[in-house]
């Protein structure tokens, strides 16, 4: 039964392959399936707005939107998408769009951002990566999201980013066992980077890892990633 005096979140997931949505309640829990489509890379930004309004109208009833982004987002307006390919994101505010076309109050962060909140102790310093079509980051400390720090398009191996050496069309080309040396290499360098006191790894990546992860590291549910919209109407 769900509680009506509760607020009822649609959690969007913008992800490189696809665009998933659930309804989520007070206590993080999905209270509808989750429904996916395929990500219209390449198309601008009004095409993903009218994708989404189809993907979600089955859902039903909701009271706000949270949506995770795939790149820099700062009060709603989108700074940079590098792996949505085109250039007309930059500048869009998405959550102005969809509070056009859902009438409904809307919240964007970054997804890993996003994700992150919806799986931190809130102690410490706590750090998530997500690994999926490119590589994630989020930052908090004491349960406050920091700025986003795109570490994703930052140098890591041979002139090239996080994202080109440990996106999922590089894992495809090189397997799963030079995949794995990269991510720990790269997890080895977000310790040194950030002291973190925990780490979480997400995305639908992180189930491929295979070398042994510290006591301070968690793999979590790809799942997060809409659950944690609950808690961005909290901050």
């Amino acid at each position: 039964m769900v509680d009506v005096g509760h607020k009822l979140t649609l959690g969007i997931d913008i992800g490189g392959t696809g665009l998933k949505a659930a309804v989520v309640g007070e206590d993080l829990r999905m209270l509808t399936d989750r429904v996916r489509v395929a990500t219209p890379v390449g198309a601008p930004p009004t095409t993903f707005v009218e994708a989404l309004v189809g993907l979600v109208t089955p859902l039903g009833a909701f009271d706000r939107i949270a949506v995770g982004f795939p790149g820099v987002v700062r009060n709603g307006r989108v700074l940079t998408a590098a792996n949505l390919g085109n250039d007309k994101w930059v500048g869009f505010d998405l959550a102005q769009a969809l509070e056009a076309a859902l009438a409904k109050p809307v919240r964007v962060a970054n997804d890993a951002d996003l994700q992150g909140l919806a799986v931190i102790a809130g102690k410490g310093v706590e750090m998530v990566i997500t690994l999926g079509t490119g590589f994630g980051t989020g930052l908090y400390c004491d349960g406050q999201l920091a700025p986003h720090l795109e570490i994703a398009h930052h140098p890591f191996r041979h002139g090239e980013s996080y994202d080109e050496q440990l996106g999922n069309a590089t894992r495809k080309v090189i397997g799963g066992t030079r995949w794995n040396k990269r991510v720990e290499k790269a997890i080895g360098n977000m310790r040194r980077l950030t002291s973190f006191d925990h780490l979480f790894i997400g995305g639908g990546n992180a189930k491929k890892i295979t070398f042994a992860l510290a006591p301070d590291i968690t793999i979590v549910s790809n799942e997060a990633g809409m659950e944690g919209g609950v808690k961005l109407w909290r901050t």
